[in-house]
């Protein structure tokens, strides 16, 4: 019998592509989505529920019908920018929605929990790379809601025994090597979608936020992780909970910094195309430099980012994009 995996947002980028990783591997991916950001043709691999992760009696019925043995929790609002004017939307959603799927677990005697939560914990860095021994001061009220999270996760371990593995992600990039998933997001504020929509031609330029900051060619460097490594590091996540008995959290990163021109510059060689770039001043609040130390997901998760590589990560945006495009 395939076991069966509650996916909160599996309709999203992350969580489609998590889906179609446990289908691979005998689980049966059940969705709960309520497509404000999510798109049903991205649920393919096991059935759908159309709903909101607020609705208790609707949590009840998916917990009855389908008895996950694990919950993977991406559902949640992601727009940093946005929560800086709208924190109430944040805390409401991503707070309390998430206390609302863990109540359920609770009900149903469901004791693992996968959390998508986010390198928005630790705010500016201290120190690079950055370990999981940071100091968690985040910036804004989206990193301040997946690290309250991160804390009543503790508090649900101590009290009722609910473990949880909370999966700290850097910047989620590339798309499906197959070319059946990608990410499309509305509005698209992600770096490498919006090269490759000015190479494209669907967008006149490319803005570039900050070209003056202390790194090799003065713009911003990130670490940038494979979707399908993400996939991967949900579902081994999984099977550890399901033999272990201690609760984790680990960074999800290449340990590698690529800067913004370091994308532009890929894109335009993958595209063949001239991307005009606008120069921007730097936006509030972003570091020059975010990169992860993921070794600790490595000792417990025997997780590689195999696929993170600058020149994989692009090629499989611009293949999936460009199908779309041209469709």
């Amino acid at each position: 019998m395939r076991r069966t995996i509650l996916v909160t947002g599996g309709a999203g980028f992350i969580g489609s592509h998590t889906c179609k990783e446990l289908s691979g591997r005998s689980y049966l991916p059940v969705t709960l989505d309520n497509f404000v950001y999510g798109h049903e043709s991205s649920v393919r691999w096991g059935p759908l529920v159309r709903g909101d992760i607020n609705d208790a009696a609707l949590l009840d019925q998916v917990f009855a019908q389908y008895a996950p043995s694990a919950v993977i929790h991406f559902a949640a609002y992601a727009y940093v920018g946005e929560s800086m004017v709208d924190p109430g939307k944040y805390y409401q959603n991503n707070v309390s929605g998430t206390i609302a799927v863990l109540e359920a677990m609770r009900r149903h005697n469901c004791r693992h929990f996968v959390f998508s939560s986010s390198c928005a914990t630790y705010g500016l860095p201290e120190s690079l790379p950055i370990t999981e021994s940071h100091p968690q001061r985040p910036i804004s009220p989206y990193g301040r809601s997946k690290l309250i999270i991160e804390e009543i996760l503790k508090d649900y371990d101590q009290a009722y025994g609910l473990k949880s593995f909370c999966l700290r992600y850097f910047n989620a990039s590339g798309a499906d090597l197959a070319g059946e998933l990608g990410e499309d997001h509305t509005p698209e504020t992600h770096v490498i979608p919006l090269a490759i929509y000015a190479a494209m031609g669907k967008t006149g330029t490319f803005k570039v936020f900050g070209t003056d900051y202390p790194t090799p060619d003065g713009s911003a460097v990130r670490d940038y992780v494979h979707v399908e490594d993400l996939a991967d590091a949900h579902i081994r996540a999984v099977e550890f909970l399901q033999q272990d008995t201690t609760s984790q959290a680990v960074n999800l990163g290449s340990g590698c910094g690529v800067s913004v021109l370091d994308i532009l510059r890929e894109v335009q060689r993958v595209s063949g195309k001239d991307v005009k770039i606008i120069h921007e001043a730097r936006r509030a609040g972003d570091p020059p430099m975010l990169i992860a130390d993921p070794a600790k997901a490595g000792q417990l998760l025997q997780w590689q980012p195999a696929r993170s590589d600058l020149q994989t990560i692009i090629a499989s945006a611009w293949s999936w994009h460009n199908f779309r495009h041209t469709r």
